[in-house]
């Protein structure tokens, strides 16, 4: 705490907000728009992603703005890094004050279109309406990479030490990050042994606090296929001879999923919810209330699956869940003639919990569904990648200080911690390269920012606060390290 007091002596805390006000203003909030028109879907989504250019299109976008403003920190560099067959990376390291590193991390590619944007709105069509900015990938995650360099930036003007950052910002963490670890490798010698990764690609309760993500869930699943027929048949003729694939289907899902629950019935694919996160949860739960489900764009009557706030939080931070993204083998209705169809496949997105083995998972999925196939019916499971889940190291007692002093000084409210549904690769491999580092995980993704779907937006007010905790988290690091010299 020592350290930490000294770096509050020196940090003009006004100072700095204004300098990143001013800056997302003026040069920020404009460069996320045209980013918001670049098309650059993750490889996963985009196959010709090479060919088509839109990567390399928002590359250069984000890198020309990130090279400008570093030749005002001396020493500063930046690198596009990219290997043959692979997505680019943008390597930065700004110099700093003494031996240790902190690893700042973002992406750049995007989700795909999605259906549903309301009317004045689409993907790559940015929209400002008062504090938000529509459009995919503002959010999700085009601003990190201006987030991490608008702190240093802020730190630098008030000549504020800091340790060595090297900033890394990905091109695949949409395709599960397939190309990371390569990366990593292949610069671990220039990357070091940081102490403190600071990632900008999660989520936050709501936009009047600091959150910072405490464990993020593993996901697996893959594509289930039941056939029945060689080819459809008149269903007057076949019905009740011949079982409906869908049928089928169902019945397998069954044996993961309590169709009138929700609750994954595979007693290994759940995981001891630790005593902490318990409690966290719980005061994630006090804070948001109603706003845990009532972010969602509900139809009709529709009620979430209970009634109990905490309960809610833990089955979508700790709790494995079953969706099903995608279908084949079903005509539109306009083309739904009465033929028994001769197959059903569906796309499974299983989320896991942290601490959970996602390759063992999908193994264990795999035999579940495939054994002893009703009726004899031909039923694969094709597993897709899994991606493991993390779990947050204890926080150091100067970093938990830094960073609720930081969320009452720029948001003006303690910060608050919980876990995240959705899966963040990089933070699994860090984990384990890096284990004994601290680290931060933040973001903007709060109430109706949906990311992934229609009508996502940034809110600017958040992106311009946690690029201020960032600063000044950075900062309470080198004090924390220096005042313990």
């Amino acid at each position: 705490m020592q350290g930490f007091a000294i770096m509050e002596r020196v940090m003009d805390s006004s100072r700095l907000s204004r300098f990143v006000d001013d800056l997302w203003d003026q040069e920020v909030v404009p460069r996320l728009v045209e980013y918001i028109r670049i098309p650059n879907k993750s490889p996963m989504f985009d196959a010709q992603w090479q060919a088509h250019g839109h990567m390399q299109a928002a590359l250069e976008l984000l890198a020309d703005w990130a090279r400008e403003k570093l030749a005002g920190l001396p020493g500063a560099t930046l690198e596009v890094v990219q290997a043959e067959g692979r997505t680019p990376l943008i390597y930065m390291e700004v110099p700093g004050v003494g031996d240790d590193t902190v690893m700042l991390y973002g992406h750049l590619d995007k989700q795909p279109e999605m259906t549903g944007w309301r009317e004045g709105l689409g993907p790559w069509t940015p929209v400002l309406e008062g504090d938000r900015l529509y459009g995919r990938g503002g959010a999700d995650d085009g601003y990190a990479i201006f987030g991490a360099v608008s702190a240093l930036l802020a730190l630098h003007e008030q000549g504020i030490p800091h340790a060595r950052c090297v900033i890394l910002i990905e091109a695949c963490e949409e395709s599960g990050s397939v190309d990371l670890p390569y990366y990593v490798d292949r610069l671990a010698p220039r990357i070091g042994s940081p102490s403190l990764v600071v990632c900008l690609d999660s989520g936050c309760g709501n936009y009047d606090q600091l959150w910072l993500t405490t464990s993020l869930r593993g996901l697996s699943g893959g594509t289930l296929t039941v056939q029945v027929l060689e080819e459809g048949v008149h269903s007057g003729d076949a019905s009740g001879v011949v079982p409906d694939s869908f049928r089928i289907l169902r019945e397998l899902l069954s044996r993961l999923e309590d169709p009138a629950t929700g609750e994954i019935r595979l007693r290994e694919l759940h995981a001891p919810i630790p005593a902490q996160r318990l409690e966290q949860a719980r005061h994630a739960a006090q804070v948001l209330g109603a706003d845990v489900h009532a972010k969602f764009p509900w139809a009709g009557g529709m009620q979430p699956v209970s009634d109990d706030v905490t309960e809610l939080v833990l089955n979508r931070t700790w709790r494995p869940q079953l969706a099903v993204t995608g279908v084949a083998g079903i005509p539109a209705l306009a083309d739904a003639g009465n033929v028994l169809r001769p197959s059903t496949s569906v796309k499974l997105s299983l989320r896991l919990p942290p601490a959970l083995d996602a390759r063992a998972a999908v193994a264990l999925v795999k035999q579940v569904l495939e054994k002893d196939p009703p009726y004899g019916a031909q039923v694969s499971f094709v597993a897709a990648d899994s991606g493991a889940g993390w779990n947050a190291p204890a926080l150091s007692p100067w970093l938990a200080d830094a960073v609720d002093a930081a969320s009452q000084r720029y948001f003006g409210a303690p910060a608050a911690y919980m876990g995240e549904g959705g899966s963040i690769p990089f933070m699994g491999m860090l984990g384990e390269k890096f284990p004994a580092a601290q680290f931060l995980i933040t973001g903007v993704l709060g109430p109706h920012s949906n990311a992934h779907g229609p009508n996502e937006f940034l809110h600017i007010p958040t992106g311009k606060k946690v690029s201020m905790v960032v600063a000044a988290v950075v900062a309470a690091h080198h004090a924390q390290g220096a005042g313990s010299q």
